[in-house]
């Protein structure tokens, strides 16, 4: 399965929270076609058809893709596991 990096989903998603900021603000304004891009990009990118799925999923890659816990307890070469604990 391909994954967006992980710093497209940290903007996405920043976007995205700037947008409904925005749109919260003014309802009427003209973020409108800006925030219906973003949506879009965001479920492409995640595999899903909804925002709120396309928000759980990209957070959840980010919080294992930051964090380096996409394996956890797989021992690294050095002997470190992907979390960085001693192993």
């Amino acid at each position: 399965m391909l994954m967006t990096h992980p710093a497209v989903l940290t903007r996405l998603v920043e976007e995205y929270e700037r947008e409904s900021a925005l749109r919260a603000a003014a309802p009427h304004g003209p973020v409108h076609q800006h925030m219906e891009d973003v949506v879009y990009t965001l479920c492409v990118s995640t595999g899903t058809r909804d925002i709120d799925a396309a928000l759980a999923v990209a957070r959840e890659q980010l919080n294992t893709a930051w964090l380096g816990d996409a394996h956890p307890g797989v021992a690294a070469q050095d002997g470190r596991t992907l979390s960085g604990t001693a192993g």
